[in-house]
């Protein structure tokens, strides 16, 4: 490492060996339009199958129906503005690169960190469904437990580390049988719809209760976590795009297509499930489409059986997924210097090999001790509903202030839209604390413990030639010409 710095807005860029971006190569072109879509799909397919059914318990389907609503309404409107400035700034940074380009090193950061919250958790919270899934099959003998959560990892990030080609390969492969799945269960559920099964649950005392929103209007803001997990992780996307192979034009095409087939699918899961078994039923459930099936069409029904072995493929495909994107995450800020530099060094085969084990290790730890799928949804959504703040505002800014930077693509509706999807986004945060005031305030507090980090040391040793950065070294001599 040399010793030349150099100081731009508050941080300090270090120049570093000339290997140094060489040993932190991606796989480029491993991916494209189509491919893209299945990724987006696969990180999100899991809640299909198994954690929306909370929003249930807390808001009963009236106010998880609303809560759905309001939350495809945000993802919808988010998903246009990604478009857009993942066209313009093709990075593995993705939404930590958007920002750092709209807000500095400071909302860079944060907004990284945020999404490294988000997706280090929520495997976890899909390993505890997976574990629900085999306990229900009678799997191995298996329960729910430490040993499941250890194998999900193990396997998964070990089919990571063996390459990304091969890896966004196999999770089309299975994100395509979980789809299949999802058809089977629609098909069979149809003709047991009954709109009665829907407000199963008796309005209780809470301000506003009644049939509809049973649970009053708490309730419905509670629900918002949950109508999230029907979305969850579709912004993940952009993190491929220096594995694509033409990401101006293929990250568009990828995050709108994988976005309309999400809204049909939660659509069709928020309507059938509860509508064929009835809501109370599932409400709590770690495998609620087996459940569901079992209730309406009997117990010894093949469909039931087919949809619970079936639907393992969905959870392991956002499992999958999501170790994709939080190793992306990680290994972006990374070599950027914002985290230690170590974490970013990838193998032979392209891959960040302790980009994918470091959060993998910290996710199982927390599945183990917590085994609660419920829990770790809420902590997961806080950190993704902060970057979607800090994302939207990204967004917005760069429109105003950057007029003229080169967009492919162009979000429908401009900041008009980026604003819908913020407002939404702030109130989905103050969401994450009515469902669980302490997992909301320890994430926050390592939220800020990590900017912490940021301000006393991390700022003091940036990498200029992190293609994140490079913008700032660029607009800071064009002002040092003028």
């Amino acid at each position: 490492m040399t010793s030349e710095r150099r100081r731009v807005r508050g941080a300090d860029y270090e120049n570093v060996e000339s290997d140094y971006l060489a040993r932190r190569q991606l796989n480029q072109g491993a991916a494209g339009w189509v491919l893209l879509a299945g990724l987006g799909v696969a990180y999100v397919i899991s809640g299909d199958f198994a954690g929306w059914n909370f929003g249930i318990a807390e808001g009963g389907w009236g106010g998880l129906l609303i809560a759905t609503v309001l939350m495809a309404t945000m993802y919808t409107c988010m998903v246009f503005g990604l478009a857009e400035m993942a066209s313009a700034m093709p990075v593995a940074g993705a939404g930590y690169g958007f920002a750092r380009r709209a807000m500095g090193p400071l909302g860079g950061f944060a907004t990284g960190v945020a999404i490294l919250i988000e997706y280090a958790i929520a495997p976890a919270a899909i390993a505890v469904f997976i574990g629900g899934y085999i306990e229900a099959l009678g799997l191995f003998g298996l329960t729910a437990g430490w040993p499941t959560y250890l194998a999900t990892y193990a396997v998964f990030v070990g089919i990571h580390l063996y390459g990304v080609g091969e890896a966004l390969k196999f999770m089309f492969a299975i994100t395509a049988v979980a789809v299949v799945a999802l058809i089977v269960f629609v098909v069979a559920m149809a003709p047991k719809f009954d709109t009665s099964n829907l407000f199963d649950i008796a309005p209780t005392s809470a301000a506003g209760a009644s049939d509809f929103i049973p649970y009053g209007y708490a309730g419905v803001l509670a629900a918002l976590v949950y109508g999230i997990w029907f979305f969850l992780a579709i912004e993940g996307v952009p993190l491929a795009a220096e594995e694509s192979k033409n990401p101006q034009k293929d990250m568009p095409r990828g995050l709108i297509t994988a976005m309309a087939v999400l809204l049909v699918t939660a659509a069709l899961m928020l309507t059938l499930a509860p509508g064929g078994a009835g809501s109370s039923v599932i409400a709590e459930s770690d495998n609620p489409l087996p459940l569901a099936a079992r209730t309406a069409l009997g117990e010894g029904s093949w469909v039931a059986d087919f949809v619970n072995y079936v639907g393992l493929a969905g959870l392991v495909a956002s499992f999958f997924s999501i170790v994709f994107a939080y190793s992306r995450q990680l290994f972006a800020l990374s070599r950027a210097g914002y985290l230690p530099r170590w974490l970013s060094v990838t193998n032979s085969r392209k891959t960040p090999t302790l980009a994918l084990i470091v959060p993998g290790t910290i996710g199982f730890i927390l599945a183990a001790v917590t085994q609660d799928g419920a829990l770790l949804i809420n902590i997961a959504v806080f950190g993704a509903t902060v970057s979607y703040v800090l994302m939207m505002v990204s967004h917005i800014l760069l429109r105003m202030r950057q007029p003229d930077l080169p967009r492919p693509y162009r979000t429908p509706g401009g900041i008009v839209t980026t604003g819908v999807a913020l407002a939404l986004a702030i109130t989905a945060v103050i969401a994450t604390f009515f469902v669980d005031k302490v997992a909301a305030g320890w994430t926050a507090a390592i939220f800020v413990a990590a900017l912490a980090y940021f301000w006393f040391y991390s700022r003091h040793h940036l990498v200029a030639s992190a293609p994140e950065e490079e913008f700032e070294a660029i607009t800071s001599a064009e002002r040092d010409l003028a």
